[in-house]
């Protein structure tokens, strides 16, 4: 731990030291990724499953992240997760998903056994080996630290760290308003993208990128350009009647739900497409205030009637202020539009390759009968099976990696109003990796667990 956060810091290779200039190594650079691996993956909270993946007794997923593997698993007395190797000669007992119920998890290699609470079974041969050597203690599953939220398990190889909820402050709030632990799957893709980690999540930071990356977007927005220079930075697009706003909102929410999923879910359509005829007053603006309010409003009394367990919508929205993509550090995202969301994880693989998944989840009745997924579906990153928004970002990012080695490209520029996610989480790295006091590190969190399109913010150090 450093004593002096401020010569600590001066020992980073690539840090940041103007905020608004990221520099373009920290994308590329093998010993950068060292660091990260050695400094910072070692003690965060990662996002291992969702628990609607274990829902039996005896289910089980393995979580793996550099050459660390971890096993997550349902038994009688709760969820918990252990080291994934075997006590006698480290051969890794899980390789994916399954159930050990019945037999628990057994070594192929020589034999020995645990049950799913962790505890040894079976050796093999026992009076070959010195009593010592067979101490409850030592060949008993080794437990990995896993707290839980969202729906989640998270682990953490710290032990000293602080809590999942301590390192995620009022991000946390603001989602289990939102029912968020409630939310289902219904479907998970998966990708190995040609990009570094941070580079793949830093597309889903900024909305700048939409007038040029996601124009089918950008084209149905009632308002107009949000980057427009009047006062309120709404530029109402000229010549649409209060009326007509409904009908493109409408037509925006659709493709927002055929391209990205989650974030609108095709329930949420079937009920908004009911208040195309709605009347409004006459102005554009007053008018699409009104019909997201209605929309909001729809939806809520939708689920109720369908048995999902939906929050009034409307209300959460007043009273837990949320941003259509909230990021929790260091590779977690749920995008939340209306009740259902999308959600994002990103692994780091090598310094530039990184595993992209993407779920849309949503607030389905407790006895709908649905087939869950238990492992994601796996694609090409530029398969045509993607949903349209990633798509278009997954077609961006490999470009953008190689863009970086050009010549005398030296650093990322960012707009401190709309970029400042980025530079933000990109200054905790640096804060991990020059060995900062913990309790720092997750209070810096606090403002680095945020929303789309945050501004570069203070974040401690």
């Amino acid at each position: 731990m450093a004593n002096n956060p401020v010569s600590a810091l001066e020992t980073v290779p690539h840090r940041i030291t103007n905020p608004e200039l990221i520099p373009a190594e920290r994308y590329f650079d093998p010993a950068f990724f060292e660091l990260e691996k050695e400094k910072l993956w070692p003690h965060v909270w990662q996002m291992a499953c969702r628990l609607e993946e274990i829902p039996e007794v005896g289910d089980y997923v393995e979580y793996s992240i550099f050459e660390k593997s971890v096993i997550v698993v349902n038994t009688k007395t709760g969820v918990k997760a252990f080291h994934n190797a075997c006590r006698h000669r480290g051969v890794r007992l899980a390789t994916g998903p399954g159930n050990c119920k019945t037999a628990g998890f057994i070594c192929p290699f020589h034999g020995w056994r645990w049950n799913p609470e962790g505890k040894n079974t079976f050796v093999f041969g026992k009076q070959v080996f010195n009593e010592e050597l067979l101490d409850r203690a030592e060949i008993d599953l080794k437990p990995c630290r896993v707290e839980f939220w969202a729906g989640c398990a998270f682990i953490n190889f710290d032990d000293s760290a602080p809590s999942l909820i301590e390192s995620l402050g009022p991000v946390a709030d603001r989602l289990n308003a939102r029912n968020a632990d409630k939310l289902k799957m219904d479907w998970w893709y998966a990708t190995v993208l040609p990009t570094n980690w941070k580079l793949a999540m830093e597309a889903f930071q900024e909305g700048y990128h939409t007038m040029k990356t996601h124009p089918q977007l950008n084209t149905l927005s009632a308002l107009g350009n949000p980057y427009g220079n009047d006062a309120e930075g709404l530029t109402p697009n000229k010549g649409i009647t209060a009326k007509e706003t409904v009908r493109i909102n409408i037509e925006f929410m659709k493709r927002l739900s055929a391209g990205m999923g989650g974030m609108v879910h095709e329930t949420e359509i079937a009920a908004i497409e009911r208040l195309a005829d709605m009347e409004v007053p006459d102005d554009p603006v007053q008018a699409t205030m009104m019909f997201y309010g209605a929309a909001n409003d729809i939806v809520t009394k939708d689920g109720l009637a369908r048995g999902a367990p939906m929050f009034d919508v409307n209300k959460v929205m007043q009273e837990q202020p949320f941003h259509a993509v909230e990021f929790m550090f260091p590779h977690f995202f749920l995008l939340p539009m209306i009740a259902a969301m999308s959600s994002y994880r990103i692994r780091p693989l090598t310094p530039e390759t990184c595993l992209f998944e993407i779920w849309s989840l949503v607030l389905r009745p407790e006895d709908e009968e649905y087939d869950t997924p238990k492992e994601p579906t796996i694609l090409p990153y530029n398969s045509d099976q993607f949903p349209e928004i990633p798509q278009q970002d997954y077609a961006n990012l490999p470009r953008q990696q190689l863009g970086l080695h050009a010549g005398d490209f030296t650093h990322m520029r960012l707009s401190h109003s709309h970029e400042g996610m980025i530079s933000n989480y990109q200054r905790l790295i640096d804060g991990y990796i020059a060995g900062l006091d913990p309790t720092l590190l997750a209070k810096a969190q606090h403002a680095v667990n945020s929303g789309f399109e945050s501004p570069i913010v203070d974040i401690g150090f």
